[in-house]
Order: C-alpha cells, then sequence, then structure tokens
C-alpha cells in the first residue's frame, strides 16, 4: 500500500471478525457481545497473528459510547433521572463505597501498596454503562421503573468516577506514586472541578434546553433526511467533545446531558431512530476495542486472582446493591434488576487503570486482572439477567421469606387508614403511573370514578398520597400489592406497564380474587398482544394501532364533512 490505511484496516478486521463469531455466538444460544470480545481478543496483542491498531480501536469506542448516551439522554428526561434521586444517589455512593473496601482489601491482602490497592477498589467499583443499555434494551427495560433506577444509579456512579480522575494525579504523590501536582491544591483542583461540572450543567440546562430543539427543527425544515442525521450525530459528538475539552466533564456524561437537552425537541424520537444504525456500529467497536487489551496469559498465571476478582464484581456488587436497594424498601425484583445491572465492569474501570498505570500506582498486572474481571463480568452478565426470574419465583415460593425481604413494615406497602372504605368498592385498579397511567387516571379523575394506584416508584407513591390519591408502592406482580389496592372489590384492572410476563401474572393474581374483574391491558408489541388476546386475558391496546386508528377516524371525519 502506497500510504498507511490503519484506521480502515481495524475498523474492517474488528467489524468482520465481530460479525462472524458474534453469529457463532449467537447460534449458540449466548449473547453476540461475547462475540464481540473474542474477536477484540483474536486481533489484540495478546494473541498470536494480525494486531490491530489498539490506540485507533480505543477512539473509535469512545465515539460509540457517546452516541449511544446521547441516545439514552434522547429517552431519558432531567425529571426521570430526578424521579430516583433518593435511591440513585445513596445507593450509587454505597456501593462504590462497599465494592472498592472489598477491592482495596484483597489487593492488600495480595501485598499491593495502599495507593495500587485504591486505585483497583476503584476500578471494580464503576458498572460499564454501555453493557447496562444493552442489557436493558434487549429486555425491554429501559423505559421501566427499575430501567431508570439502574441508568440514575450508573450516572451517579459516572459522575463520581469524573471527581475521582480529577483527584487521583494530585493525590498520587501522597499514595506512593508519581505526583502529579502540589498537594496542598486538592481542594482548589476539587473547587474548580465542581465549579466546571456546575457550569456546564448550567449552561446544558439554561442554553442548551432552548438552543438545540430550534436547531434540530430548523434542519429538519430543509427536508434533507442525511442534513438532519449529521446535526444529530455532530450534536452529540460535538458536545461531547466540547464538555471534555472546556468542563472536564467526560465524553460520555457530555453526550448524554445533550441527548437530555435534545429531548425537549418533537423530533427527539427520529433523532434517536436516525442515530441508531451508527450507536450500533461503534458499541461493537467498543466491545471489540476491550477484547484488543486483554492479555489471556493472565489467566494461566494467575487464576485465584481473577476468580477473586470476578467474585467481587459479580457477587459482592451485586449482594451489596441488592441489599441497598432492599433497604430502600423497594420490590425484589427491582433490587434483582439493579444487581444484575451492576454485575460488571467497563469503559470508566479501563480509564482508571491507565491513570493508575501513568500515575505509577497501579502495575501491568492489575491492569491485567482488571481487564480479565471486565470481560468475565461482561460475557456472563446477561447470565445473571437471566437468573432473575428463577431466583425470584424461589424467593416467593417461600413466602416467609418474601415477606421479611419485601414487605416488612413498610409504610407504604398498605393503604393509609385514612382511604374512605366506600372509594374500596367498584375502583378501577391502575397498575403503573408512568404516562399511560397518568393519561387514564386524569381522565378517570375528571369524569369522578374513583382509582388506586399500584406503582413501584415509592416517591411517585409518596407525591400521590400527598395529592390525596390512594396509592400502594409495590410490584403488582406479588399478590400482596393487588390486595392492598383491593383488586378483591374492583370493577376493573388497568395495567399500564407492558411486560407480558408480568401482565399474565397480574390477571392471574386479579381473576383469582376476583373473577369477574374486567381488565384492560396496554402493550407496545403487536405480537405479545395478539398472543394475549389469544389468551383471552381481557381488552388489549398496542399503541401504534390506537394512534392509526385515532388518525384514520379523525380523517375520515374531516373528509367526511
Amino acid at each position: 500500500m502506497p500510504h498507511a490505511i490503519s484506521l480502515i484496516t481495524t475498523i474492517a478486521a474488528g467489524l468482520g471478525l465481530a460479525m462472524i463469531l458474534g453469529y457463532i455466538a449467537a447460534r449458540l444460544r449466548m449473547p453476540p457481545l461475547v462475540g464481540y470480545l473474542l474477536a477484540g481478543i483474536a486481533i489484540g496483542p495478546g494473541t498470536p497473528g494480525f494486531v490491530a491498531d489498539v490506540a485507533l480501536a480505543g477512539q473509535l469506542a469512545e465515539i460509540g459510547v457517546m452516541l449511544l448516551m446521547f441516545g439514552v439522554g434522547l429517552h431519558f428526561s432531567l425529571d426521570d433521572l430526578l424521579a430516583v434521586k433518593r435511591i440513585a444517589l445513596p445507593g450509587a455512593i454505597v456501593q462504590i463505597a462497599v465494592a472498592t473496601a472489598l477491592g482495596a482489601a484483597i489487593a492488600i491482602g495480595w501485598g499491593w501498596t495502599p495507593g495500587a490497592a485504591l486505585v483497583f477498589g476503584l476500578a471494580l467499583s464503576v458498572a460499564s454503562t454501555v453493557v447496562l443499555l444493552r442489557a436493558l434494551e434487549a429486555r425491554g427495560l429501559l423505559d421501566s421503573v427499575n430501567g431508570r433506577i439502574a441508568v440514575g444509579w450508573l450516572v451517579v456512579e459516572d459522575l463520581a468516577m469524573v471527581l475521582v480522575l480529577v483527584l487521583l494525579p494530585p493525590l498520587a504523590g501522597l499514595l506512593g506514586g508519581t505526583a502529579s501536582g502540589d498537594p496542598g491544591s486538592l481542594w482548589m483542583t476539587l473547587g474548580v472541578t465542581l465549579a466546571k461540572v456546575v457550569a456546564f450543567v448550567v449552561l446544558m440546562l439554561v442554553v442548551g434546553k432552548r438552543l438545540f430543539p430550534r436547531i434540530l427543527w430548523a434542519v429538519s425544515r430543509t427536508g434533507s433526511r442525511e442534513l438532519f442525521t449529521l446535526c444529530v450525530i455532530s450534536a452529540a459528538v460535538g458536545v461531547a467533545y466540547g464538555s471534555a475539552a472546556l468542563f472536564g466533564v467526560s465524553f460520555a456524561l457530555g453526550a448524554f446531558f445533550a441527548g437530555m437537552m435534545m429531548r425537549e425537541s418533537d423530533l427527539s424520537h427520529r433523532a434517536a431512530e436516525e442515530s441508531l444504525p451508527l450507536r450500533d456500529a461503534f458499541s461493537v467497536l467498543f466491545f471489540v476495542s476491550v477484547g484488543m487489551l486483554f492479555d489471556p496469559s493472565i489467566v494461566l498465571r494467575e487464576p485465584g486472582k481473577v476468580l477473586a476478582v470476578v467474585a467481587i464484581i459479580m457477587i459482592g456488587k451485586t449482594l451489596a446493591a441488592v441489599a441497598l436497594v432492599l433497604a430502600f424498601r423497594y420490590p425484589l425484583n427491582t433490587a434483582l434488576t439493579v444487581g444484575a445491572s451492576l454485575a460488571q465492569i467497563g469503559e470508566f474501570s479501563f480509564i482508571l487503570a491507565g491513570l493508575g498505570m501513568s500515575l505509577g500506582l497501579l502495575s501491568a498486572e492489575g491492569q491485567s486482572l482488571i481487564l480479565a474481571g471486565a470481560l468475565v463480568s461482561i460475557a456472563l452478565n446477561a447470565a445473571v439477567f437471566a437468573a432473575i426470574e428463577p431466583v425470584q419465583a424461589w424467593v416467593r415460593s417461600r413466602s416467609s421469606l418474601a415477606q421479611r425481604l419485601e414487605r416488612s413494615n413498610d409504610p407504604l406497602a398498605v393503604l393509609p387508614d385514612s382511604t374512605d372504605e366506600t372509594h374500596l368498592n367498584g375502583q378501577v385498579v391502575i397498575v403503573g403511573y408512568g404516562r399511560v397511567g397518568r393519561h387514564v387516571a386524569a381522565d378517570l379523575r375528571a369524569r369522578g370514578v374513583r382509582y388506586v394506584v399500584a406503582e413501584q416508584n415509592r416517591e411517585i407513591v409518596e407525591t400521590l398520597r400527598a395529592a390525596g390519591i390512594p396509592a400502594v408502592s409495590g410490584d403488582a406482580a406479588e399478590p400482596a400489592v393487588l390486595i392492598q389496592a383491593h383488586v378483591a372489590r374492583a370493577a376493573m384492572l388497568v395495567i399500564a406497564t407492558d411486560d407480558p410476563v408480568d401482565v399474565r401474572r397480574m390477571v392471574e393474581i386479579a381473576r383469582l380474587l376476583n373473577p369477574g374483574i374486567e381488565v384492560v391491558v396496554r402493550m407496545q408489541n403487536e405480537v405479545e398482544a395478539a398472543l394475549l388476546r389469544q389468551e383471552n386475558i381481557g381488552r388489549v391496546f398496542v399503541g401504534e394501532e390506537e394512534l392509526a386508528r385515532g388518525m384514520a377516524a379523525h380523517v375520515g371525519a374531516r373528509m367526511g364533512s
């Protein structure tokens, strides 16, 4: 070749091999991302044969993280983030502390220095946002209460890691590494960092919230699809880069806030669809780049240490997260979902490991162990999610254990004593108080129809009760929740969530307690809706179907006149 083509070579080798191995993994009923990771190992420096450009692969992966976080921002509003702050903020901080302590303790037991142990523990404490989002999207949980809590939890973790990345260099000298600044300037550094983050957030909330929707609308009026796509991608990458260069905020968080601000536009759904193909392609390169950094020989040289790291990530972190969520009196399903979401590590772990090595705090062995833990935990994360239902079923089969874990002395798990008895006879029970549930409740309220809400988000339940609306907290797939909503005396059950498994269980419980109850179900998937109709679940509404009917009725009425 007359000129260097390392970029093309890296993309071609990475995507091509990832496609082949991902297909094989899928045929073996494994997550395709296992194949992507193996593709990275195959073209990485740790195995013989062709070696791709690791630095270029890492930068391409960063673009994928930007686009993915931008897409999340398009679906995750600031209100959604604030709605889970009471559990996400303290939960993430305590979980980081527990996981860091576990990792640091075992590293000190291996004879490492305190500085190396601290970096090692921090690297094991933060989960991969990319892996979490892919897992939630694959299971349709991204817009659920559990999904919002998990994403909010990881956003808090990312913010904490941004602070760690800024504070680690000035502290390196005190921790036994290479001094990178005056230790006495720590408070100054912290103050400047916080000021930059606050400035960035304020800029996005004040300026970006108004500017981005207008730009998107102006570009859409040109009628050019490629220009619209270019606007979306340039906003994601441009804001991410600008946030890192000017404010010291990570690429991922910058892109996330850009998406949140663009969500204010009516064209946000189209923006999400236009960026989806590029998001998928670059997220594959992220997993390939992770595999390229892995040295397989560490598994043979230090199998005991690799198992210990994997145990901390997949057992220690998970149990800590589950215990914390249950301590906040959220349902077991929420606790297990959050625990499974955190049972892996990813991009921030790699960044921390690299920084630790550059500061003389972490050895090459430490970095290899972190990468080994990431590879194994990412590959097995789908299995952890698959274990949620069996674990929950096992707990439910032991009623005393289920009651002790979930419903013990929870004031929000029962209706207030002040609830009028006449309200609990012939009422409508609404499961889920999201966008659909809120509209249904508002219409019932306007018509003077009595209703009770069953909702997993405790903060929403508290708000409803403050407004005088009867509401009970918990997962309506548990008999206790529907019993507390007095479904036995209800005239109708409205299920405003769309998980078909939970829907079937809710209807089964409701009809066991009230055989004559009328059931109304909301679904987004037409295939699942058809199956539910065949099973005589009740009246099933599909979003796109009802929208088409409404539009057709309007057009017919207008044309007929």
